[in-house]
């Protein structure tokens, strides 16, 4: 059996109405709190008022900050001085991966000093972060990235053309606390795209020149999950058995591609992301079917028995009706954004001219080095060409 390291964080709280414990939770940490939220402001009902009431009721003083798009450099600067500024002992990231991801990172960078470009892989100083990250809380809302549970905090650099991560244990948060019911106002198509992400990372960990059995077992629980459920949660976002499956299947990923790494489509995600104003579960559902085949063709030019075949096998069969060989993943895949409705890249302002230099930058992501088998830049293009 292959040797593995396996990253977690210390503490996950999952459940329906499990919200309701964040004031225990976050009892240990301190008594004044900084909020990274997306999605509804205050007063609109939504789970920005939950939390902030449930704080209110544990004495805590609370702060908000706004998450607008995916975090970015600025973005990140901004939170630090915020919680400086008001002497947070700690941070409760709330919402979709956008917020959490920039609550992360705020912890981090607000116990290690610097910029966030100090930290960041590929476009900043890598240096490695040495003390522990403020303690936060992460509390999702939708079902898609798993940044509850990851190592990594993805932050964009428009100046740079790409996003890229910090990446360090020593962000991983105090608790993951998810509760599926969070999700049940989320509209249709965000809760298709990080839906879609979610699987995509659980396709992309499994077939990862990195996956252990431990992150196997994860990947294929969650993929079946996802599989089951999302045509689902997408239909009836008041489905709570499918936002449950859901939830636990987004979860399922962040653990897994924390330990197993991810490969080409979230390689394109850092360029397209910080490029355009693509949601990032859009650009994984649009790539993931063509990313796949391009994977599959690659790998069967090698050997027609190479043992990630297998895995490709092993993912279709879940996901389409008789789907049962690696070249029906793809279409499995296909027929499942189609069902979701995940418009096209070129809906979205890519165009066939922005390919050549998406795919140069698409190198540079780290995620490339997981993927199963080594793509050229004529089939790295040929991907993206047919998710425009």
């Amino acid at each position: 059996m292959s040797r593995f390291d396996f990253f977690k964080t210390p503490r996950i709280v999952f459940g329906r109405g499990r919200v309701a414990e964040l004031p225990e939770l976050v009892a240990p940490l301190g008594r004044r709190a900084l909020v990274v939220y997306n999605g509804d402001e205050l007063g609109a009902g939504g789970p920005l008022d939950r939390a902030v009431d449930l704080l209110d009721e544990a004495s805590v003083d609370v702060n908000v900050f706004r998450q607008k798009g995916e975090p970015r450099v600025a973005d990140v600067e901004r939170g630090v001085a915020a919680a400086r500024d008001a002497g947070c002992d700690f941070l409760v990231g709330l919402g979709g991966g956008s917020a959490i991801d920039c609550a992360k990172a705020v912890a981090g960078v607000l116990a290690n000093g610097g910029s966030p470009l100090d930290y960041m892989e590929v476009i900043g100083k890598g240096q490695a972060l040495t003390r522990p990250a403020t303690p936060w809380v992460a509390v999702p809302t939708t079902a898609g990235t798993g940044a509850e549970v990851t190592r990594n905090a993805v932050v964009g650099e428009p100046s740079r053309k790409f996003k890229a991560s910090l990446r360090s244990e020593l962000l991983l948060p105090k608790v993951a606390l998810v509760d599926p019911e969070l999700g049940v106002k989320l509209p249709p198509p965000v809760t298709a795209a990080s839906g879609m992400d979610a699987l995509c990372q659980l396709v992309e960990s499994y077939t990862s020149t990195s996956a252990s059995a431990m992150t196997d077992a994860l990947a294929l629980k969650g993929i079946e999950l996802a599989a089951r459920s999302l045509r689902r949660a997408y239909r009836d976002g008041a489905d709570l058995e499918a936002r449950e499956d859901m939830a636990l299947a987004a979860l399922l990923s962040g653990i897994t591609l924390t330990n197993a790494g991810l490969g080409a489509v979230h390689g394109f995600a850092a360029p397209i992301g910080a490029n355009f104003p693509i949601p990032h579960g859009v650009v994984c559902a649009a790539l993931l079917p063509h990313v796949t085949g391009a994977n599959v063709r690659a790998l069967q030019s090698q050997s027609s028995t190479h043992p990630t075949l297998a895995r490709y096998a092993a993912a279709a069969s879940m996901l389409g009706p008789g789907a049962s060989t690696a070249e029906a993943a793809a279409g499995a895949m296909a027929d499942l954004a189609r069902d979701l409705s995940i418009p096209r890249l070129s809906n979205c302002g890519l165009n066939q001219s922005d390919v050549a230099e998406m795919v140069a930058l698409a190198r540079k992501s780290s995620s490339m080095k997981y993927n199963p088998v080594a793509l050229s830049d004529d089939e790295l293009a040929g991907a993206l060409r047919a998710a425009l």
